[in-house]
């Protein structure tokens, strides 16, 4: 299954931003895979400083999502009262030009209920969230006066939760820069590096696929790079932006001799065997969920459309329990809901699953690149 892949030899990382730069010339979107300790997050800002660096340009003509994003806010705890806990914001970056004048609240959680069950209260003035939220009343009875919720205030949210949040309040922003709004009007370009870096599978399909959605809008109004080392996360974004104008890299570090650019456009196989890593990771570790037997489909129909199959099934052809297995596949993998309504397979789902995907793979005998583990 070789194929000829294209690679590109950079001695720096600014030399890869400009690279990305130029892609973004001639399409809409850039989507780069790279492990962690690559450089991932130099590599946006590298990206994003180039404009500071050319006359006739605005300061910054880039808005970007990586972990200085999420050092833009910090805790203050409360800790001689352990009451009055809020994440306060820094006001003084470019990234809340609009922030207090434009009101994101209500923005901010269209986009948060989707994924967190707690709200939140901004104050403007003191450029300062506070979060609250309904749980049950410990007091609560049938027959009681009591509420069975009652509101908790001032509480201090998972770390997960506020990487979500703060998640949230970026699209509220994207969707300001991508509706021309004038606080944002110096944006040209979004950059995203790892969003999902806390979430778990579920949600990291919740987000791309929420992300592609929003992104699409604004294809020919912004130009988009997503960086990402989720192979999942990556996937899911390669296929929902496959059929828009784009570019899809794996960014390589080669110990001090620089960096290697592989163009993936026209390798399919390289998502088809991240697809098939994370089902492996799935099986090995007893997390198989609904959707895996609808990924698990996919990459057979793909296999089987590379070798010329007339039906996926006989990627399988020859093997124990070829019928099983074949009829498990159509009846498991049926309808989309199980992608985005996810729910853990019993015992028995679970080994059917492990079984097909063991036959297929030593049948197949792919190489499953440690760099997705």
């Amino acid at each position: 299954m070789s194929d000829k892949k294209k690679l590109y030899k950079y001695k720096t990382l600014k030399n890869v931003a400009v690279r990305l730069r130029d892609d973004l010339n001639d399409h809409h979107f850039v989507l780069l895979f790279a492990y962690n300790g690559t450089g991932k997050t130099r590599l946006s800002m590298e990206f994003k400083d180039i404009s500071k660096k050319r006359k006739k340009e605005p300061a910054t003509d880039t808005l970007y999502y990586n972990a200085y994003t999420e050092d833009l806010f910090h805790w203050n705890n409360d800790l001689e009262n352990d009451t009055e806990r809020h994440l306060i914001i820094n006001k003084d970056s470019k990234f809340f030009a609009g922030f207090k004048e434009l009101a994101l609240d209500e923005s901010i959680f269209k986009f948060l209920e989707r994924y967190a069950d707690f709200n939140f209260d901004i104050n403007y003035e003191d450029w300062n969230i506070t979060f609250k939220k309904q749980v049950r009343n410990p007091k609560f009875r049938p027959e009681s006066d009591e509420p069975e919720y009652i509101l908790q205030e001032n509480i201090k949210v998972s770390r997960g939760e506020e990487n979500i949040f703060i998640w949230c309040i970026f699209l509220a922003i994207c969707q300001l820069a991508i509706d021309g709004d004038q606080s944002y009007a110096w944006v040209k370009n979004i950059y995203i590096d790892d969003p999902i870096s806390s979430l778990d599978d579920n949600n990291a399909i919740a987000v791309a696929s929420d992300l592609a959605q929003l992104l699409k809008r604004g294809k020919d109004k912004v130009g988009v790079v997503i960086s990402s080392h989720h192979a999942l996360f990556f996937n899911v974004m390669y296929n929902e932006l496959r059929s828009i104008e784009h570019k899809s890299h794996f960014l390589h570090k080669t110990g001090n001799e620089g960096y290697i650019l592989q163009a993936t456009d026209d390798t399919p196989f390289f998502h088809h065997v991240a697809l098939l890593t994370e089902l492996k990771k799935a099986s090995d570790t007893d997390k198989v969920n609904t959707y895996h037997f609808n990924m698990l489909r996919s990459v057979l129909e793909k296999t089987s459309t590379f070798f010329g199959y007339d039906e996926f099934s006989k990627c399988i052809y020859g093997v124990e329990d070829e019928v099983l297995f074949s009829r498990a596949l159509n009846l498991l993998s049926h309808g989309k809901y199980s992608v985005y309504q996810p729910q853990e397979m019993n015992l028995d789902n679970k080994d059917l699953f492990r079984k097909i995907l063991d036959a297929f793979l030593a049948r197949h005998q792919f190489q499953l690149p440690e760099i997705f583990a």
